[in-house]
């Protein structure tokens, strides 16, 4: 792997870390409790990274934001990539009209529409608490939204998706070209039952990509996660969310007078979408021999 590759892990690292660790050594309150009279404060000894429009303290709002947005990105490449394991595999293992329904035309409408668009749609209409309700029982989904709050569970739904088809298209291609394989025939010629030839012999050998797709989802989940909590159908205030804390200070008065208020959120932002891509670009090559011998 390259330089890039351990930068980007060990940025990843330390975010996880950080966000795990957060409530020993950051008080939740004072991000998301209002105190007007440290308005858009320097940064100092007591706020290291300064305050916001109201007084909030911006590094533990950027910390605890970091754990909503791991949470997203870990749970929608979960879900997502088991999906799309599942369905593409199938697609691409059995043929004829399976194939000719899910990839001939389930993919091609989903991956009609534009996908920001789409989850903001489905963010914007759905219904968390009745879903939740229909899935957990009315005690179950109040128990969840205190939990984890209002708004994840929309995002996690919608981003979900859209975002299962990729790793459906990727696993498709992979499992027609390992199904041709030799090892695969003489598994078939000795009467293997075909989900055991794909549990066994397709899967293992079928699974790499997705790999290196899991690692870009990662990046792609935290900037959509924070695309639709920016346009207002994502994680509601006072949540410390990252896009929320940049549409909150995303005018030029703020701009000029606090500048720490919009950057450090945003720079936040492009350090892990930027850490989850080296860590992709660094497993492709790694996982890929022809590129390792370049």
């Amino acid at each position: 792997m390259n330089r890039l590759t351990y930068i980007g892990i060990c940025i990843a690292v330390a975010l996880i870390g950080v966000a795990l660790f957060a409530p020993f050594f950051l008080d939740y309150d004072t991000a998301i409790t209002p105190n007007t009279a440290l308005r858009y404060a320097a940064p100092s000894a007591q706020h290291l990274l300064g305050t916001d429009a109201l007084g909030r303290d911006v590094l533990a709002r950027v910390i605890y934001g970091a754990r909503i947005s791991l949470q997203v990105g870990i749970i929608v490449v979960v879900v997502s990539s088991s999906i799309g394991i599942v369905i593409g595999s199938m697609a691409g293992f059995y043929g004829g009209w399976i194939d000719r329904i899910l990839s001939g035309y389930i993919f091609n409408v989903f991956l009609a529409f534009p996908g920001l668009l789409l989850a903001i749609a489905l963010a914007a209409f759905v219904d968390e608490k009745a879903i939740l309700s229909l899935i957990l029982g009315t005690e179950g989904a109040e128990t969840f939204l205190s939990a984890f709050g209002k708004g994840l569970f929309k995002i996690l739904l919608a981003l979900c998706i859209i975002g299962w088809v990729g790793y459906a298209r990727v696993m498709r291609g992979q499992v027609l070209k390992v199904r041709e394989y030799d090892f695969v025939q003489a598994a078939k010629a000795l009467g293997a039952s075909n989900l055991r030839i794909l549990f066994t012999h397709v899967l293992p050998n079928a699974i790499q990509p997705l790999i290196v797709q899991a690692s870009l989802g990662m990046a792609g989940a935290v900037l959509s996660e924070a695309s639709l909590s920016f346009l207002g159908v994502g994680i509601p205030p006072p949540s410390p969310s990252w896009g929320t804390m940049i549409e909150e200070a995303r005018d030029l008065t703020t701009l000029y007078s606090a500048p720490h208020a919009l950057f450090v959120p945003g720079i936040a932002i492009a350090m892990t979408v930027l850490a989850f891509n080296f860590i992709g670009d660094g497993l492709r090559e790694y996982l890929d021999p022809k590129q390792r011998r370049r």
